[in-house]
């Protein structure tokens, strides 16, 4: 072998080695010790919490920014510019005790307070930020939209129907809001049915409130009355019947949230006060004094004032149809209730009371149609602006299949028997 291919090979061999090392030195096993540890971002309010030092704590009884702040080293005339140069961001004055309010303080020597957040709700909150020069802001948390569905059978009243089925009391307060126009809740009966298909809000994993109830069916006396949410291009979010029939009447069920109907329309009742035999043509709600009475219907008050007999009573005339209705015994009016004003459907006109000729605290309602009184708890109240011609075929086309899921929630046989 020459000298030339000598000095080859050797070459190669101390290539070889080489790279042979330096494969070792590649796949050398680091110690755990050695690597960084990646810390995950908590975010709050928007900002990464590790970059704070985070103190959290609950608005004290007669508390304010005056007395919160400066505990975090913020001056008074940094506090009088909050209230002055942000006053239509956010009123300094309605921050409320129990309100969750957190300090984002520098982790550095200076302890400098960077951001102050005050809660105002589950999902709102204000920003008053001290980074630089001052600013204040709003904010609100992630709010998410769940589509949820439930049943249930009513054994006692239909606020345990719907508690013992683990639902929010806000759901029932919706439910009953809806059907306000079309079924007096006092009258239900221990069999009723309700399902209800609508959407629950969360923040953080944790229920803050009733979205929009896409659907509900309510079973009373064996009539089923089902309401769906809809709009299109023309129709804005409303509430419609199984037929296209506006959930929305021209006038409400009633008046208010009453305990009992202590007397009902009569040809000839026997007056507590009078003693004598005489027409009784409303119905008497038994309600406690201060109890709210709303408009059924939107009009303008033709009367507010004393009325003898009838006390403090409000009269109105109704935009639809010949249509006139009056509130007695009043204990008071509502502000700016007075004659020649415009009222809407469920705006409040007064408080239940007992003046005039009563023997108690109660509302006598009245409805006189074309001049003549009818009775409220027997009369078919027509529906507003029902869903006609192709309206009404593209909204049966959009109910078909939310009615068949509807329709297919399963309630608990046994309270049906």
């Amino acid at each position: 072998m020459n000298v030339f291919l000598k000095l080859t090979l050797i070459i190669s061999v101390l290539f070889l080695i080489a790279c042979k090392n330096e494969v070792k030195e590649t796949n050398k096993i680091v110690p755990p010790s050695v690597v960084e540890k990646k810390i995950e971002p908590v975010i709050i309010y928007g900002f990464n919490a590790n970059d704070y030092k985070i103190d959290t704590s609950l608005v004290k009884k007669n508390e304010g920014l005056t007395h919160i702040l400066p505990k975090y080293g913020v001056s008074p005339v940094q506090i009088f510019t909050i209230a002055e140069r942000f006053d239509s961001v956010f009123d300094v004055r309605k921050i409320k005790p129990n309100h969750i309010c957190t300090a984002f303080i520098a982790k550095d020597t200076t302890r400098k307070l960077l951001k102050f957040v005050y809660q105002k709700d589950a999902i709102n909150y204000v920003v008053f930020d001290f980074t630089d020069s001052i600013n204040v802001y709003l904010g609100a948390k992630e709010v998410v939209i769940k589509e949820l569905e439930a049943g249930g059978v009513v054994t006692s009243s239909l606020w345990n129907a719907f508690i013992d089925e683990g639902l929010s009391p806000a759901l029932v307060v919706e439910v009953t809001k809806l059907y306000a126009w079309s079924i007096d809740f006092f009258g239900i009966q221990k069999g009723d049915y309700f399902k209800v298909i609508y959407q629950a809000k969360y923040v953080d994993d944790k229920f803050v409130g009733i979205g929009r109830i896409k659907t509900v069916l309510f079973n009373h006396m064996d009539k089923s009355r089902y309401f769906f949410s809809y709009e299109s291009d023309t129709i804005p979010l409303s509430y419609f019947g199984e037929n296209g029939e506006s959930m929305k009447r021209a006038l409400l069920s009633a008046p208010l949230q009453y305990t009992r109907i202590s007397s009902k329309f009569s040809n000839r009742r026997f007056h507590p006060v009078l003693k004598y035999y005489r027409p009784h043509h409303g119905v008497d709600y038994a309600a406690p004094i201060g109890t709210e009475v709303v408009a059924t219907g939107t009009g303008k008050v033709i009367f507010a004032g004393w009325a003898g007999g009838a006390g403090r009573l409000v009269k109105i005339k109704h935009v639809k149809g010949d249509v006139i209705t009056k509130y007695m015994h009043l204990s008071k009016f509502a502000k700016g209730i007075k004659k020649g004003v415009h009222v809407i459907q469920g705006q409040k006109i007064g408080e239940v009371g007992s003046s005039g000729h009563s023997t108690g605290p109660h509302l006598d309602y009245r409805i006189f149609m074309n001049g003549k009184a009818v009775n409220p708890l027997s009369i078919d109240i027509p529906s507003v602006e029902p869903l006609k011609d192709s309206a009404l075929i593209l909204y049966k086309d959009y109910i078909a299949p939310i009615k068949l899921k509807l329709d297919a929630i399963q309630l608990d046989s046994t309270s049906l028997q």
